[in-house]
């Protein structure tokens, strides 16, 4: 029998798998940067926690999860999403009982079960910020920069920040009211009509031709908006060009979870085709409380690493020799040891060293190191080894310069630092 991997599955081999951490490293690093804290948490969790914390109207809850009962009898569910989680966990250990805000940082895998295309898998990687504890919205600029700044540490340039608010709770109800008034204009299918009373606002979510169609002329939340919530997004955006952070304000932005709140935001990358969004986020105030916490507000986004990659492929923007090795060393004759000694030395110093192994000849083994991509190349033969000095080869122009054994690293490191 010939297994493969589950339809869906992203998998990163090499040397592609180097283009995935890069990718996840660089996204991670402007909130590390910031002082956010990593977490590691479970893949899986009680459904309950995702049905309560994303929201019982939502496609995830309703369409794409992947949800098994244990050998306990206990429904749980893959997590399809990482704000729920963090929130449990924070509940769960008391985090939100000291220094406020609480800023988590994480990345994984997630699981939905999602009709597989190009950019939307069933398995999927994200990175993820959280922000806990404190409706400030200094704190809201400085996530979205965040977001900004992992796309642009990566080199992407050919994406747009749209932003809106979704308001605070009296917002909400006054918008709701006319909405639903609206609603009753329109010829809605039963299953449509019973999203819409769970939450009004997912029928902007709605990508079918026709409920775009119907939607064109309802009532935009961001018209509601009350005084404070007027105020707080006013400031959000003041904020954000202080920073020099482009966006458009987008009024039908909702996204896909029931938590969101107040300033709402997502990444769209126009290369992408119909999988366009390669992040988002936003506030979520009730959110805690409604997991069993306090009623504290946060906020926070996850980006996919998937997506980012294919938007970085358009771009052109990924470095060609992320996996490669920075000396490769190929012994003769009896030199192995010393090989595998000088390799130990040199991988010590945080340089990437392989090995030419098994006795072949010293042709196969040029060919091994040219297919390797490595940057440098030494043959370490027993006339090298009493001299203690070796030819070190530039694989890239042929450049051929004698360098002693002992100097070796220091000659790596200056190289590599254009010195």
């Amino acid at each position: 029998m010939n297994f493969q991997a589950p339809k869906g599955v992203s998998e990163y081999l090499p040397p592609r798998a180097a283009l995935f951490e890069f990718v996840r490293d660089r996204l991670c690093a402007p909130a590390k940067s910031a002082g956010y804290k990593y977490m590691e948490l479970p893949v899986f969790e009680d459904t309950a926690l995702f049905a309560r914390g994303v929201g019982e109207s939502t496609d995830i809850v309703t369409k794409e999860m992947y949800t098994f009962e244990d050998r306990g009898g206990r429904s749980i569910t893959l997590r399809p999403e990482g704000t729920a989680g963090v929130m449990r966990a924070v509940i769960e250990h008391g985090l939100d009982r000291g220094q406020l805000p609480v800023k988590a940082l994480y990345a994984g895998a997630y699981f939905r079960a999602e009709r597989p295309q190009k950019g939307r898998y069933r398995q999927f990687y994200q990175v993820g910020i959280e922000a806990i504890g404190l409706d400030d919205p200094l704190i809201d600029a400085e996530v979205i920069w965040l977001a900004d700044q992992a796309f642009k540490n990566i080199g992407l340039k050919d994406y747009r920040l749209e932003i809106t608010s979704l308001g605070d709770s009296e917002s909400r109800a006054a918008h709701r009211k006319e909405l639903l008034r609206f609603y009753e204009t329109l010829n809605l299918d039963e299953a449509t009509a019973e999203r819409a009373k769970l939450n009004p606002l997912r029928l902007f979510d709605d990508k079918r031709p026709e409920m775009i169609a119907a939607m064109a002329k309802a009532p935009l939340l961001i018209d509601f908006l009350s005084a404070a919530s007027t105020e707080h997004f006013a400031k959000v955006r003041s904020y954000l060009d202080s920073l020099g952070v482009k966006y458009q304000l987008n009024p039908r932005l909702v996204r896909g979870f029931d938590y969101y709140t107040g300033t709402t935001f997502e990444f769209i990358h126009e290369g992408l085709g119909a999988q366009s969004a390669i992040g988002g986020g936003g506030r979520y105030d009730k959110l805690m409380s409604e997991l069993g916490g306090q009623d504290l507000s946060g906020i926070g986004w996850g980006l996919g690493v998937d997506r980012t990659i294919l938007a970085a492929e358009v771009e052109g923007v990924i470095p060609t020799d992320l996996d490669n090795p920075d000396l490769f060393i190929i012994p003769l004759g009896g030199t192995q040891s010393n090989a595998l000694k000088i390799a130990t030395e040199i991988r010590n110093s945080g340089k990437v060293v392989e090995l030419a192994f098994g006795e072949r000849a010293l042709k196969g083994a040029m060919k091994a190191a040219d297919k390797s991509g490595a940057k440098y190349l030494i043959v370490l033969g027993e006339n090298e080894v009493a001299s203690g000095s070796v030819e070190l080869k530039t694989m890239s122009t042929g450049e051929v310069k004698t360098v002693r054994i002992s100097e070796l690293i220091n000659c790596l490191l200056q190289t590599n630092n254009g010195q």
